[in-house]
């Protein structure tokens, strides 16, 4: 009995239902998370329309197999089957149908087929790709399924989109795949033949002659020697013809082809035309002039007893003793020689040297050693001086002698590669500087004192003048920076002026800059270290030599100098302080300049590290845990049975790295023990506070490491045995110490 649709007069077809929820989109497949959206259930898990319900079983038993996705285990695995259709061919009278063969690709990763047709010549239909690389379902009524590796087998039948293919065979690899997947394969079939492509073919065979062509194989010469071109220098000398004078040219011999190219040089302002090529690219005979032949004389092969129609049905025989035939011979590579002629269409042509790649052609495969030039032109006159005018005043030196060089002036060239390699590269300054005093009789100006800075990129010199406390000399600029002319040389010459260089520059050296006498007499501690590494360069800082000096002077003054150090020291310590060390090697006037014997000081310096001051380590760690608010002292006291370096990094102290290893150091109680109370309380500046620090204590490089000792004594014991063989007479070198500051 129907009823109204009003509410209350329909079933509910919840009743019953205790699923509700609506399945998800995304899923495991193969091991692989994917959509798989398509396929699965309304809400509650019930069909919706269309829908089938899947089994949930598997062909393989549960345990075999391992775990790894499809596209992993099979990648790059692909089953391959011969297969044929036939295609009937209604609009021909030659064929009736026509028998495609195919090659049928599964690919195990994803279960996709793709079908390809091979292609043959002259087919007339588009052969290729036939069925593109995707799944594909099976024929109705199972269309809702797609193939899979189960479907196969050989000798079968399969319907791909309505087109019946016949599998006929398989390679070894898809047979051992399918037989360990327990396929039971049938045995192979044979394809058919297409009566079409029989035709075809006895048609084609018809067409090839009985007997054979002859063959000119040139290509293994081109793909041997394809690119490789010989280069001859070559002569000809055509003054005995009315305006003709002796030619240069150049003769290409191209070896993958055995042609010939020969061009000519022309000088600038020779008074000649530019003409591209003096012989063009080709076989170069060796008899010549030869008569014009017209064309047709010159064949590749002779034709005998022609008779019957021109074309299509006459009769005729080859030549096989080629009687008739035009000899004619060419220039080979063998036949160019250097000294020999060659013969360019009448003209007489000598070659008369070549290139490397020539010279090493002919010795490796003639043997030839022989490759001397053949003197065709009288040397060249060596170029008259040409002399350069005075310097006149204006401008600089080098600015003057670029006007005279050319009609359009140039500035003149800087040494850019040596202005990269010396100019400043982070901290690496590549700037000398040195402390000097004026060379006067003034007294106010002889204690003035002066920094002199050579730079290194450019050779310019700049001396600047730090202020001194009640001297009334106002502190500043003295020079500006710029290059140097030595003294004593003349104004206006034609030679370029000297310019005072880096090795003019020493301890102890006079110098003049513009007319004003200079004395130097210390420099930093990077112009020694500079000079040191580049003792090639500087001569007053090579330690052989200064020892080869010293080891010059007379007998007399050796023995003065040991026994003089042998008195200096009572206690026979072997140390001597410097001054008195000084003293001797400038009293004996051994030719050893000031910078020479800072040298030998540096060398042979006994060295001694200063002490960092605690309490200023102490106030400049309170002054940073100040400014940070740090204030964890007392949890730091609680965890100090750890190790105390492993505590403050807990804490992240802010201190630098440097400064927390002195201090470390300092509260080191020795036995691996650790005076922690004594450390925690001089950082504390809560309860400890240290007296406040100047702005210039923030820079002390704590480390100490960096930074290289004073010399304050020499170790002559070293020195004697180096220059004099006290000890070891063998050793002539000196020992090599820490360059410390002087």
């Amino acid at each position: 009995m129907a009823l109204p649709m009003l509410p209350g007069n329909s079933l509910n077809k919840n009743l019953g239902k205790d699923k509700f929820h609506k399945s998800q989109h995304f899923d495991y497949s193969n091991g692989v998370r994917m959509m798989v959206g398509s396929g699965k259930p309304g809400i509650g898990g019930e069909l919706l329309l269309g829908q089938k319900s899947q089994p949930n079983y598997s062909v393989f038993p549960n345990g075999e197999g391992s775990d790894t996705p499809s596209w992993v285990a099979f990648d790059k695995q692909v089953l391959s089957f011969n297969a044929f259709f036939q295609e009937a061919v209604p609009q021909k009278r030659e064929e009736k149908y026509r028998v495609r063969k195919c090659k049928i690709y599964f690919y195990l990763e994803d279960d996709t087929i793709q079908v390809v047709e091979p292609e043959l010549k002259n087919s007339g239909i588009p052969q290729g790709t036939l069925i593109r690389r995707h799944r594909i379902p099976l024929p109705p009524p199972d269309d809702e399924c797609f193939y899979t590796v189960h479907d196969f087998n050989i000798n079968q039948q399969m319907v791909l989109y309505s087109r019946t293919f016949m599998v006929t065979d398989c390679d070894p690899f898809t047979r051992n795949f399918l037989r360990k997947m327990g396929v039971r394969l049938n045995p192979p079939t044979s394809t058919p033949l297409d009566p079409y492509s029989n035709l075809r073919q006895e048609m084609e065979k018809s067409m090839k002659p009985l007997r054979p062509y002859e063959r000119l194989d040139t290509l293994k010469q081109f793909l041997d020697h394809d690119r490789n071109v010989l280069r001859f220098f070559c002569h000809w000398d055509d003054s005995e013809n009315m305006f003709g004078d002796p030619r240069e040219l150049t003769l290409h011999y191209f070896l993958a082809d055995d042609t010939i190219e020969i061009r000519e040089v022309i000088y600038p302002n020779s008074g000649r035309d530019a003409t591209p090529k003096f012989l063009h690219r080709s076989k170069l005979p060796k008899h010549s002039p030869n008569p014009k032949r017209q064309p047709g004389d010159i064949t590749d092969r002779t034709v005998l007893n022609v008779f019957g129609p021109m074309g299509q049905g006459g009769r005729y025989i080859l030549d096989s003793l080629k009687t008739g035939a035009v000899h004619e011979q060419f220039y080979k590579d063998s036949d160019l020689t250097l000294g020999g002629m060659v013969n360019v269409w009448g003209r007489r042509v000598v070659i008369c040297d070549c290139d490397n790649f020539t010279k090493e052609f002919y010795r490796s495969k003639y043997g030839i050693e022989d490759f001397s030039p053949v003197q065709y032109k009288a040397p060249l006159a060596p170029k008259p001086p040409r002399p350069v005018p005075p310097y006149n005043g204006f401008g600089s030196e080098e600015d003057s002698l670029c006007s005279c060089q050319g009609l359009l002036p140039k500035p003149p060239q800087k040494d850019f590669r040596k202005l990269m390699e010396k100019d400043r590269q982070g901290l690496e300054s590549n700037v000398l500087r040195f402390m000097g005093k004026m060379v006067t009789e003034n007294p106010i100006d002889r204690d003035r004192l002066f920094i002199i800075s050579f730079y290194l990129s450019d050779d310019t010199i700049c001396v600047y003048e730090p202020p001194q406390r009640n001297t009334g000399v106002l502190a500043g600029k003295f020079l500006e920076r710029g290059r140097v002319k030595k003294p004593g040389q003349e104004l206006f010459k034609s030679e370029m002026s000297q310019y005072f260089s880096a090795q003019d520059l020493y301890v102890g050296a006079r110098i003049s800059l513009n007319n004003q006498g200079f004395q130097l007499i210390d420099a930093d501690e990077y112009a020694f270290n500079y000079m040191e590494q580049h003792a090639e360069e500087f001569p007053r800082a090579n330690m052989g030599s200064i020892i080869s000096k010293i080891r010059s002077i007379p007998e007399d003054k050796q023995n003065e100098i040991k026994q003089f150090l042998t008195l200096s020291d009572p206690g026979n310590t072997g140390l001597i302080p410097y001054e008195p060390f000084r003293g001797l090697l400038v009293g004996l006037e051994c030719g050893l300049s000031e910078h020479e014997v800072m040298m030998l000081g540096r060398c042979f310096c006994e060295r001694q590290q200063p002490e960092a001051e605690v309490g200023l380590m102490l106030a400049v760690a309170q002054d940073h845990l100040r400014k940070k608010h740090f204030e964890s002292f007392s949890d730091m006291t609680r965890g100090v049975l750890h190790t105390l370096r492993t505590i403050c990094k807990a804490f992240q102290l802010p201190l630098a790295e440097d400064l927390l290893r002195a201090l470390l150091k300092k509260f080191d109680a020795g036995s691996e023990e650790m005076d922690y109370h004594a450390f925690l309380a001089g950082i504390n500046w809560r309860e400890n506070p240290a007296p406040p620090v100047l702005p210039d204590d923030f820079n002390v490089d704590w480390s100490r490491e960096a930074r290289d000792p004073e010399v304050k004594s020499i170790n002559y014991s070293v020195l004697l045995e180096d220059v004099f063989g006290s000890v070891n007479t063998n050793s002539n070198q000196p020992n090599t110490l820490t360059n410390p500051t002087l």
